[in-house]
């Protein structure tokens, strides 16, 4: 579980350094709190980090239930891909928000595998361990 783990770790560092560069982005170009709106590239990064924390909402208990129920080193490698689609996500998103694609599916992707494959293996272990009937 100690790949798992790490990976969970440099996704959580990962959000906090965009929840930075938004406080940064909200200095350059004056936005007082608790406004959201008011220049177009601080209004870019902050719905990079909102996008980033929906995601790793689900990101986070997909993959830990993936490493208990299917195996922790694909976990981590798929959890890998998440962190690399959010980083592609959040330099295009910044350039020109027309190309996120890209890194929104590299990021939901994994997601989505992890989701399914901790949804199977769970149902799995359970009928493992239910009693014939």
């Amino acid at each position: 579980m100690a790949p798992v783990a790490v990976v969970i770790v440099i996704a959580v560092i990962q959000f906090v350094v965009i929840a930075w560069l938004v406080g940064r982005a909200r200095h350059r170009y004056g936005i007082k709190a608790p406004a959201t709106t008011g220049h177009e590239v601080f209004e870019r990064w902050f719905r990079v980090q909102q996008n980033t924390l929906e995601l790793l909402i689900v990101f986070v208990p997909a993959i830990s239930l993936f490493a208990i129920y299917v195996n922790p080193n694909w976990a981590a490698w798929i959890g890998l891909v998440y962190v690399a689609g959010r980083f592609v996500y959040t330099r295009a998103y910044v350039a020109d928000p027309a190309r996120r694609s890209l890194g929104f599916g590299l990021s939901m992707a994994p997601i989505l595998v992890l989701l399914a494959g901790a949804l199977i293996g769970a149902v799995r272990a359970m009928l493992e361990t239910s009693p014939a009937g």
